[in-house]
């Protein structure tokens, strides 16, 4: 196998599902995400219970910036429909492909984490505290949860594009790749809840 292994045939077409350790992995994560979704959910109901708690602090509707908020939402969707490339690629065997389009998906997940790091200097600049009120602790426990999801995926993604350069796609390192595609995706759809529940209920009231 080349360094890169780049179009070997002797890869399966899903050769993150080549092997049973590869399928349990997929299983595994699956039932991790389980709990992940439990957390959120959590977090969520807290959020709705306690929203209205602004005390002496800003409003949501007067608070949020639907504009800058929307920029990075589709910064974020954009970015699972590049993981998505990538894994076309995995499947296709085409490593170069595969590592570029995982670049861009850090890029842009980086540029959503810029986005809501400036949001949350605005805020705190507005009086909008992570200790301000209720609604303030709230929404930041949740959006920020979110944002280290962000974060420890655009880290997990940067170590697995090292790992494809020193051993290559193999039946070992494309559950990896995919399982974290799948990770992607799923910070993803907590986003439209979030950008839905949050910021456009709030700006409704």
């Amino acid at each position: 196998m080349s360094a890169h292994g780049h179009a070997d045939g002797h890869l399966p077409h899903d050769p993150e599902k080549a092997t049973l350790e590869g399928r349990n992995k997929i299983l595994g994560f699956w039932l991790f995400l389980g709990a992940e979704t439990v957390l959120f959910g959590t977090l969520f109901s807290a959020y709705l219970a306690l929203r209205h708690n602004v005390l002496d602090g800003p409003h949501p509707a007067e608070l949020f910036q639907l504009p800058m908020v929307f920029a990075a939402t589709m910064i974020l969707l954009t970015s699972s429909l590049t993981s998505v490339f990538a894994v076309q690629a995995l499947h296709h065997h085409k490593v170069k492909a595969m590592i570029n389009w995982l670049i861009v998906t850090i890029v842009l997940g980086l540029g959503f984490l810029g986005l809501e790091i400036y949001e949350f200097y605005h805020y705190v600049q507005e009086g909008h505290g992570f200790t301000t009120s209720a609604f303030s602790s709230s929404f930041y426990t949740l959006v920020g949860f979110h944002g280290a999801h962000v974060a420890f995926g655009v880290l997990w993604i940067g170590l697995l594009i090292g790992q494809i350069f020193k051993k290559g796609l193999t039946v070992v390192t494309a559950p990896k790749i995919y399982v974290s595609a799948i990770y992607w995706h799923f910070i993803d759809v907590v986003w439209v809840f979030i950008f839905t529940v949050v910021y456009l209920m709030g700006k409704v009231g």
